[in-house]
Parts: C-alpha cells; structure tokens; sequence
C-alpha cells in the first residue's frame, strides 16, 4: 500500500519523456555492453601477448644454452691448444703467445656476436 501511495505521489510522465528515457537506458545498455566487450578483448590480448613473450623467452634460453655450450667447447680447444703449444714450443714463448693472442680474439669475437645477437633480440 505504501508503494501505491509514493507511486501516486510522482507527477506522471509525458510520453515522449518515457520515450527519451527508455531510449537512454538503452543507450547506457549499450555502452556497458561495450564496456565488458572492450574489457574481454584487452584480456585476450593480453593472454596472447603472455603467451607470445613465454614462447620467445623459452627460444631465447635454449639459444642461449646452445651458445654457451658452444662457447665452452671453444675454451676447451683453445685451452687445449695451448697446452699442446707450449709444450712443442719449447723456448719459443713469443709463438705460443701469438697463437694465444690469435684464438683469444676469436673467441672473443663469437662471444661478442653471441652478445648482441641476444642484446639484439631484447630491443626488437
């Protein structure tokens, strides 16, 4: 009874402010619609970019891993060359440090490229 009683209470409503009212609740649906729809899609980008970055990261790491085993395999030889070099070399320091010089650069040079493959992937 007391809703009838404040229902009375409200001055009636033309029809077409019913009509401009009920067309902007519609208009307030839509954009909530728009909202959750906008809301999804930025969740499904964001899952698919997680994604993308944990699949480029797992390549990264295994390219790495692959580097550095082949980075070590480098110090192995050369450190293994060496040792055979200086044993023949006998009195002859100065060839034995050439050749050092020589591997050493090498191997600082694959271990520079290994370096800006990967700084290289990071920015880009």
């Amino acid at each position: 009874m007391a809703r009838k009683a404040r229902a009375s209470r409200r001055p009636k409503l033309p029809p077409e402010v019913k009509a401009a009212l009920t067309e902007i609740q519609s208009g307030v649906k839509g954009v909530a619609r728009s909202i959750d729809d906008i809301r999804k899609t930025l969740r499904q980008a964001e899952q698919r970019i997680e994604a993308d970055a944990r699949t480029r990261i797992q390549t990264l790491r295994r390219d790495a891993r692959a580097q550095l085993a082949a980075l070590r395999s480098r110090e192995r030889d050369v450190a293994k060359t060496l040792k055979s070099l200086s044993a023949a070399a006998g009195g002859s320091w100065q060839d034995v440090k050439q050749s050092a010089d020589a591997m050493l650069a090498d191997a600082r040079a694959m271990a520079a490229s290994v370096i800006e493959r990967f700084r290289s992937a990071l920015g880009g």
